[in-house]
């Protein structure tokens, strides 16, 4: 299962993603977990004294001091860009979590880095992992639909419930909200199974527990081809358990349901590229579609991915899934949205790569005026642009 080479992984950063994923890249039988740093020293020095693990104040001080192949960044957003530089430039492969920057331009300047130095890059987006949302991109890769006209990207979760503040996540400068958190992973499972957006309009954004951050954003997303899309997205919705996401997908020859449990298809008629999918509902499981991790926590996905870039590094395969391109697919379209929900239209625009449409915000003070202007400056709101986004 396991190559021969051991790979050795500096942590940086001990929130709760890195605390994940330090258990994981502990256990796993070809990495050499090396040292960890952080800026908080009661964290680090518990670690050190319970676990052995040589522990650094700062980034800096562990990259000068430990023989390293590779990190593994999971800091606040804001912070990935410089450090993703610094840790390219001393020529490590580089695991950073999601997103993988907060402006478009540090990605393509990170990427051509990347790719001088030939290291191996990913981001954290742990659905291009999970088993029914792979066969749901070979299901429509193989034409099984039919000419794809229509997708649907939703993630409702109870996640901010009251008044919230005091962390970077409530920080919209600092790459919080449901838009950071959530919604690029709903957007880069859309760029897995169907493709990336080229524009988005119809945006619509509230604050329903937030400050400075959005809890819910919808709007319509426009791709190549003509194909249309929505997104949905609502991190103080109750009324699920757990955050959940959910991806549908239209074509001429039928539908598909896919999220974390199963791939759901209906086909008008059977197709020759997947005999395997009967005339009518077919579903396939996310049990039956996952190969067994050495180690569990979460979710498998949260392993496969960490042992995917594992075997990228022992092999220097620079190609593989979701690497710092397709990272900053997504981002781009984060940052559609956020031209979107400050009212710019147009197309793409130079330095930036950003195309936008209308933006409607709502939040619960002002909501009128927010969403439709105050009533002497109003503008003709446009009914399919205000459903797209709401539908």
């Amino acid at each position: 299962m396991f190559g021969e080479r051991v790979v050795r992984i500096g942590m940086i950063g001990l929130g709760k993603m890195g605390i994940s994923h330090l258990a994981i890249v502990r256990s796993h039988p070809q990495v050499e977990l090396v040292a960890a740093c952080d800026s908080n020293s009661y964290l680090t020095d518990v670690l050190g004294r319970h676990t052995g693990l040589r522990c650094h104040a700062d980034m800096d001080r562990m990259l000068a001091a430990e023989q390293l192949d590779a990190v593994l960044i999971s800091t606040p957003s804001k912070l990935h860009a410089a450090m993703v530089e610094r840790a390219l430039a001393r020529g490590l492969h580089v695991f950073c979590e999601k997103p993988f920057v907060l402006d478009v331009r540090d990605g393509e300047r990170l990427i051509a880095l990347a790719d001088e130095k030939q290291l191996v890059t990913q981001v954290g987006y742990h659905y291009r992992f999970v088993g029914a949302f792979q066969e749901a991109a070979r299901i429509v890769a193989s034409g099984a639909l039919g000419e794809i006209h229509h997708v649907r990207a939703e993630a409702y979760g109870p996640v901010v419930l009251r008044p919230k503040g005091g962390t970077w996540r409530t920080a919209k400068n600092e790459g919080g909200g449901a838009l950071y958190d959530y919604a690029c992973h709903a957007i880069d499972t859309v760029g897995m199974v169907f493709g990336v957006p080229q524009a988005v309009d119809g945006v619509v954004v509230n604050r329903l527990f937030s400050r400075d951050v959005e809890d819910e954003i919808y709007c319509t997303m426009r791709f190549p081809g003509g194909a249309s899309g929505q997104l949905a997205v609502n991190w103080s919705d109750e009324s699920y358990r757990k955050m959940s996401t959910r991806l549908t997908v239209w074509g001429k020859n039928g539908r598909l349901n896919a999220d974390r449990q199963e791939c759901q298809v209906f086909l008008r008629e059977p197709h020759a590229a997947r005999p395997d999918l009967a005339k009518g509902w077919s579903v396939r499981y996310t049990t039956d579609l996952t190969e067994e991790v050495w180690y569990y926590l979460r979710g498998e996905e949260y392993s496969a991915q960490i042992d995917h870039f594992v075997r990228r590094v022992e092999k220097r395969q620079t190609d593989g899934v979701n690497g710092f391109r397709s990272a900053l697919d997504t981002d781009r379209v984060v940052a559609m949205i956020r031209a979107g929900e400050n009212g710019h239209a147009g197309g793409p625009r130079p330095g930036n790569g950003v195309a936008a449409g209308p933006s409607r915000i709502a939040t619960k003070t002002g909501f009128w005026e927010r969403l439709f202007g105050r009533q002497d400056d109003r503008q003709p709101v446009s009914r399919v642009g205000n459903q797209g986004g709401r539908a």
